[in-house]
Parts: C-alpha cells; structure tokens; sequence
C-alpha cells in the first residue's frame, strides 16, 4: 500500500465520456482516458484492506490490491504480469465489464469506489504500448490436439491456456472473423475491434491455429472432429434467443437484437451488405424490448443510425436510485444505472408488457403495450395486467433484447447427442464433461449467458479440467 491516504486524499475521478454530439456521429470508443499522473492518483486511492471484497466480487479473482500498488508505483510491468495471472483478456474487461469489483470495494459504502475497471484497461493499453505483452510460445508441445468450437471470451481464454501449456490447439468460428460476440455483438463505440486483432496476432504468433468460416456441425462434422482430435471444447455461447409469442410478432421490422448489432458490426468492418438485407434504424421510431446491456446497445446503434426516436421497454420495476435494506454492500448494487447510450437520447419505461404487434401490409406500424404489476403470491412473483393502462406505441423498428434462453441445439451439440439440463445448457460434470467421451463445455454454452468476465473464468477452469484429461490418458 504505497499512500495510505490516498483514499482520504483523493476523489474519485472517472474519465467520463467523449462530448454528446461528437461521439454520436461515430462508432468510435466513447469512453475517454485519464492522463498517467491522474490514473496513478486513481490506483493509490485503494486501501489494501485486510479482506479484499473487490477479489472476492471479481468472477476471475483478479488480485485488485496488488496491480494497483503496481500502478501507483509506475510499474506498468507488474500490474500487466498480476492481471495476466488471473485474467487472459483485461483489454476486454477493463473495457465492458459492468465491475463487479467496485460494487464489492470497501470504498463503495459510501458510493466511491477505487476505479478498478479504468485502471484494469490503463495497465493492458501500457503493457501493450511498452512492449511488455509479447507472444510467448510454449518450449515444448505434448503432441495432444485439441479443438475449441466458439471463439468468444471462453473459447478464447480456453484456448490460450491450453496453447500455452504445449497442447495444439485449433479455434474453430463459424463467422468470418474471431472473436463471437466481442467480435459481432459489442458495438465498436464500446470495444475497438483493433483491440481484438491485437490480441490474436499475439496468440497466432504463439502458435493457436484458427479456422473462421467453420461451422462445426454443420459444414464440419463432428464425428470427423473426435477422430482427428485428442479432446473436443464447445464454447459455443447461449445464442438462442428469447423470443415473444404475441400477436403479430411475424410481421417484418421485428428483429432480435443481435442480429440488428451484428448488421453494423459488419458494416463497420467493411463487410457488403445489400441493402434489402440491411435492419436500419435510420428515420424510424424505434422501440427496444429488453432493459439490459444489449437493449442499450441497441439504443447507442440505432442513435448512431439516425433513428427518429428511441424508446426503451422493460417487463421489471424500474430499480430504486440506491441500495436497498436487503441488498447491502458488498453484493451486486441492483439500482438503476444509466449507459452513455441512454445519456446520447431515449425514453425509458419500466414494469410495460406487450401484449401484441399491429401491422400495416406485412409491415409492423404499432405495438401495444400494458402497464403491469409484480405480485407476491406465495413466494413466487405473479405478472399482473392493469387493463386501464393499455397503450398503442408508433413503431417501425422494433428490437427484441429480452436475453438468451440457451444454447443452440442444432449443429455440434445436437449431432453428438450431448444431453441438456432442465434450462436448455449442455449438461456438465464437475470437470466440464460432457455426455459424450472426450466432449467438453464451458461459458454460456453450459451456464446460460453471463457476463464476459465469467466467461472468461470459465474458459480458464475449462482449460485446466482439459489438461488433466489429457495428462491423464
């Protein structure tokens, strides 16, 4: 702990955001960056408490303490090389993890958290700006293969662990580029895709083989996989999405929101996509169903597009301003957050239902929606209507962001017969195995979607049960 009083010192001090009406004209990164010396102030703000809750309140158990004495000391080296031990990626999660670590900081009793997020993204740009990330290819290789099917942050950090401890290791993407959803799902005005490609010239340069365009179970078998393949890693995701079984709901200008992030995502990268094809919000009403970290996404998109209005709905109550009684400090603060998108310009409602689409010649033109109430009964909470609430909502764009339900079950998981838990995951044992031999999982694939950052330690818990698979035959 190098000031003791930096805590007592020091505000807290967060970059903040490019101007409104400069970022809104672009897809690039939104979030500014501190100068060295303020970063520094930042990192000396934190106390090194006896019970770290920021480690214990971080799904990868980064050890906070001690990269932030690093950086307050200047040495970049070291906070770089303490994350790496914890974390494969702190480029990506400095950048889009909603910090679970600053809910659990001791700091944050009373509301100012050490900036441990900012600082994690400062550490990874100054390790990489000073040459001190570099490839590190494995001395000696053990002769095993290994194939990881899904390239998002599980199969990433799988991946790399493994490759790193000699086993050769193929990523196989069925979309043109690496990356799943940090790639085509995470608006560029959030993650720079160069920050991706930088890491993965690394990871080539230490030997990971990838193959985009690679569809496993579907153009490539599965069963030819098991025969080439010493062990066989499904990081596919939860890519089912959850749909709304109402009237009207096969009318065109409904779309999930994955698809409409997808769209520009590409568009961004250069990629041709005729017109007809395109899901545009430019000139439109547009309503986003869902008020979670991709319906906000959808909102800064479809701003950036040119959309007439945007208007955001969700089934919840709207969160209290602050905790309450029975969500204390150091759990997850469920209160009400705000995204630079929703700052760019949206309406938001809370505890709305729809109850069905109107359309206009196969085109959808309304959406009409009802005010509800959640009702305690017997433990269990009941969705209760309040008929003199119904609206009818002009649209013509609406996106539907209410989540995924599961994994895919066509494809790789389907043609191997692995066996699903009572929610739609691949079912898995304590080591991550699956119902068939040699058959792996891990991330959203067998939890359900999550955050980037439980993926990632996933990808990492995998990478080890794998490894002990292998040593062992």
């Amino acid at each position: 702990m190098g000031n003791p009083k930096g805590f007592i010192q020091i505000q807290r001090k967060v970059a903040g955001y490019r101007p409104l009406n400069e970022r809104t004209s672009d897809y690039g990164e939104v979030e500014q960056t501190l100068n060295e010396k303020d970063r520094q102030d930042q990192a000396s703000r934190c106390m090194d408490c006896g019970v770290p809750f920021c480690q214990w309140g971080c799904p990868v158990m980064n050890n906070m303490p001690e990269w932030q004495d690093a950086i307050y000391k200047g040495n970049w080296k070291e906070a770089i090389d303490l994350l790496h031990v914890t974390n494969n990626f702190p480029e990506f999660t400095g950048r889009i993890c909603p910090a679970p670590c600053e809910n659990a900081c001791t700091l944050n009793i009373h509301e100012e958290p050490v900036t441990i997020r900012e600082n994690e993204a400062a550490a990874a740009e100054k390790g990489f700006e000073l040459g001190f990330v570099v490839p590190k290819p494995p001395e000696v290789r053990t002769g095993k293969k290994v194939a990881v099917v899904g390239s998002g942050p599980s199969g990433l950090a799988c991946a790399d662990l493994l490759n790193k401890w000699g086993h050769q290791v193929t990523l196989f993407e069925k979309d043109d580029a690496i990356g799943g959803l940090l790639r085509y799902g995470i608006p560029d005005f959030k993650l720079n895709k160069k920050i991706i490609d930088r890491r993965l010239e690394i990871l080539e340069e230490e030997g990971l083989v990838f193959k985009t365009n690679a569809n496993v179970g579907v153009d490539i078998k599965g069963k030819d996989l098991l025969a080439e393949y010493d062990a066989i890693c499904l990081t596919i995701g939860a890519m089912k999405p959850r749909g709304l079984q109402v009237e009207g709901a096969d009318l065109k200008g409904i779309h999930y929101a994955m698809d409409f992030l997808t769209c520009q995502n590409k568009l961004n990268r250069g990629i041709q996509i005729p017109e007809p094809e395109r899901i545009s919000a430019t000139g439109k009403r547009v309503v986003v169903i869902g008020g979670g970290d991709t319906g906000s996404d959808c909102v800064g998109t479809s701003i950036r597009q040119g959309a007439k209005s945007v208007m955001q709905v969700e089934i919840m109550p709207k969160p209290p301003a602050t905790r309450r009684a029975d969500n204390p400090w150091p759990y997850w603060a469920n209160i009400l957050k705000y995204s630079s998108s929703h700052e760019e310009g949206c309406e938001r409602f809370w505890s709305i239902s729809t109850r069905r689409f109107i359309g206009e010649k196969g085109q959808v033109k309304q959406l009409e929606i009802v005010e509800v109430d959640w009702v305690n009964n017997n433990g269990k909470m009941t969705l209760v209507e309040k008929p003199e609430t119904v609206k009818i909502i002009e649209a013509d764009l609406i996106l539907l962001a209410m989540g995924f339900v599961h994994c895919v079950h066509e494809g790789i998981a389907g043609e191997l017969g692995l066996e699903f838990d009572t929610r739609g995951n691949i079912k898995v044992d304590t080591r991550f195995q699956t119902s068939a031999k040699k058959v792996f999982a891990a991330g959203d694939a067998a939890t359900g979607a999550s955050l980037v950052v439980r993926a990632i330690y996933q990808g990492r818990q995998l990478a080890q049960a794998v490894d002990g698979f292998l040593n062992r035959r």
